[in-house]
């Protein structure tokens, strides 16, 4: 046999050797994974594994894709086929987890199927793509007992919230009766609570109800929402309470929530000492009273809030335009709360958290509470939202200048402080009552036949209502000191194709607050993993250093640009008719020189600009050509090093067969 058949035939059956060792490794080892991502996003995470363990009863996954429409749609919809393979892959994992209580369908529901037929009863969106397909991508949950629970479709802005969609799905579908959460609060956050009938006609006369904040929309994919009255004696059939920016709430509501929490209820309490998103109806100037504060109930918990003051932090104050037109400027109020210090990482509601951006949000501090007081403290206060530790508080004595922002203003009266400041705590332990005496109630009582000729007097009778006035079990209330986060402004942005979608992990602090009192701990492991953002700290540092060595030079130019606009103002618009006549030439000169030096101060802000961004980009350069670079480098290092040892061994064996 000739060498070249020879090597034919070992390259022949070296390729099946390898072929056949991938074969064998991929079904073997088909559970060997390593996920080697920082928050181990390619992995199920324990809240998940948690909720499969509690299986008790066979659940079937029907993935529904259909895959042959999309092959026929435009480039949008191709962009779906690495979409499905990632959601197949992580139910695959689901199905391995669940150790034989999950079963996976992966179905194509083609045109007049009976596939297709299940996939619009199930509540599937469909999207058209020729006159007989329709692209479907949704998920359904059965279960033995004919509970039936629907994705109806997997939206791209969903796909860092993919497990967590899909585990609230199977924890939904295995729990019986959801949960009711009351809201009590002086904003729309219900929208118009209307019948279809009168929402009807309401359109008939050209106005439209107002929809609920999305928000409520979400927490109502998963509990039973419903609103509370501001006015109520007595808060029944609540699981948990929401209370959302309670403006001037009368003293029986404080009382029936202090009641519904010392009875062991659940209470999340969000209060803001100025709320953007309290807007009246009509546009008024002047002092209007957008703050709210439950002093009373929170020195009992042995916390203050104190009026109109705010957390402001430099580190954490992202550029921010006011207007479209206007440059976008530092809003020391406005905070992105992206470094991993501003989260408590030791408590479930916060863990996992990595961005949340809260809007001029107060400062809360802690006191001494009644049961502090000659006693070993019995309640807990752990703080969950905080500014870094250069954070530091700073304070606003008219309201508007709020309404009127002045963002340089308020970053060059700023002092960076020394320790956090904190914008969230949960309070756990066995409160005592605010109003241990009891309270006061005047209510109207009817009147009898003999009173009838005094019908235009009120006929009201007091009566005085006690309650509990210690907690006989632990307490949980998360208290948080800004509403705004919530509205869709912060927490959301409109997508044209997709509607309200998530942005950061606002609505995320509340899902997780809302879940930890309800007992589903296990999905707030889920929900914020996908969200992380990594923050650029080289960056920040250089642009935070770069503002400091720039802002004296800046505030000079502006100040110089400002005057010289004020000057050509006054020259322009003198009424001295027979001055300007006389020094008619001169005011024409005057007025070049000014715009002249308008236009120098500009281009020296310019160019101090141009070199903050110049000094980051020259770092962007340098990290983009390290990582062109890295990788030929150490295989260069590494050939460098098998050559350098070839050629000594080659050396020695000369040597000592030279010596032989």
């Amino acid at each position: 046999m000739s060498r070249t058949l020879r090597a034919i035939i070992a390259v022949v059956f070296i390729l099946v050797m390898a072929f056949s060792a991938i074969s064998v490794c991929q079904s073997i080892g088909k559970r060997l994974k390593v996920d080697v991502t920082e928050q181990k996003l390619y992995s199920l995470t324990p809240g998940t594994r948690a909720i499969l363990a509690r299986l008790n009863q066979p659940i079937t996954l029907k993935l529904y894709y259909a895959k042959a429409a999309a092959m026929k749609g435009p480039d949008q919809i191709k962009y779906f086929d690495n979409y499905f393979e990632f959601v197949r892959t992580l139910l695959e994992e689901y199905v391995a987890a669940a150790k034989g209580m999950v079963t996976l369908q992966i179905i194509d529901p083609r045109p007049f199927s009976d596939d297709e037929v299940d996939a619009t009863r199930y509540g599937l969106k469909r999207f058209p793509i020729t006159e007989e397909e329709n692209f479907v991508f949704g998920l359904v949950t059965q279960t033995q007992f004919g509970v039936d629970k629907a994705i109806p479709f997997f939206s791209p802005d969903r796909q860092n919230f993919v497990e967590y969609d899909i585990s609230r799905l199977i924890d939904t579908a295995i729990t019986r009766q959801k949960k009711t959460i009351g809201v009590i609060s002086s904003l729309p956050l219900m929208g118009d609570d209307v019948t279809p009938y009168m929402a009807q006609m309401l359109r008939m006369q050209g106005q439209n109800p107002k929809p609920p904040w999305t928000i409520i929309e979400h927490l109502r994919q998963q509990y039973t929402v419903k609103s509370v009255p501001e006015d109520v004696n007595e808060i029944n059939d609540v699981d948990i309470l929401l209370v959302v920016h309670p403006k001037n709430l009368p003293q029986e509501t404080l009382f029936a929530i202090d009641q519904f929490i010392l009875k062991g209820g659940p209470a999340i309490v969000c209060v803001d000492p100025y709320c953007y998103a309290d807007q009246p109806e009509q546009k008024q100037f002047g002092k209007i009273s957008q703050d709210s504060n439950l002093k009373k109930l929170l020195n009992t918990w042995g916390l203050d809030m104190p009026d109109m003051t705010f957390a402001g932090d430099r580190a954490l104050a992202p550029g921010a335009s006011m207007t479209a037109n206007q440059r976008p400027e530092k809003i020391i109020g406005y905070l992105n709360l992206d470094n991993p210090v501003c989260f408590n990482r030791d408590n479930v509601i916060t863990a996992q958290l990595n961005a949340v951006r809260v809007w001029f949000a107060g400062v809360l501090n802690e006191i001494p509470a009644p049961n502090d007081v000659n006693s070993r403290p019995s309640i807990q206060r752990t703080p969950i939202v905080m500014t870094t530790a250069k954070g530091n508080s700073f304070i606003i004595d008219d309201p508007l200048d709020l309404q009127m922002l002045d963002p340089g203003s308020l970053m060059k009266n700023f002092t960076d402080g020394t320790k956090p400041v904190a914008m969230g705590y949960l309070v756990t332990g066995k409160l005592k009552s605010s109003f241990p005496d009891g309270i006061d109630v005047k209510t109207r009582a009817e009147k009898k036949p003999a009173d009838s000729n005094n019908a235009n007097e009120p006929n009201e009778t007091t009566v005085h209502i006690t309650g509990l006035t210690e907690a006989s079990q632990d307490c949980a209330v998360v208290v948080l000191s800004d509403v705004d986060f919530l509205s869709d402004g912060l927490a959301y942005q409109r997508n044209p194709l997709f509607g309200m979608i998530v942005i950061g992990d606002n609505s995320a602090l509340l899902m997780n607050a809302v879940d930890d009192l309800a007992g589903s701990s296990d999905l707030i492991s889920i929900r914020s993993r996908g969200n992380f953002q990594r923050p650029f700290v080289v960056v920040n540092d250089i642009e935070a250093q770069a503002e400091a060595e720039t802002v004296d030079e800046v505030d000079k130019l502006n100040a110089e640009i400002a005057g010289v606009e004020e000057e050509l103002k006054t020259l322009l618009t003198s009424k001295n008719e027979k001055e300007k006549q006389i020094i008619g030439s001169s005011i024409v000169q005057k007025t070049r020189d000014l715009e002249l030096k308008k236009l120098q101060a500009q281009r020296q802000l310019r160019e101090v600009r141009m070199k903050k961004r110049q000094r980051i980009e020259h770092l962007g350069n340098v990290l983009r050509n390290f990582n062109m670079l890295a990788a030929p480098a150490v295989i260069l290092l590494i050939a460098v090093v098998l050559a350098t040892r070839r050629s000594v061994m080659k050396r020695h064996y000369i040597s000592h067969a030279s010596d032989a």
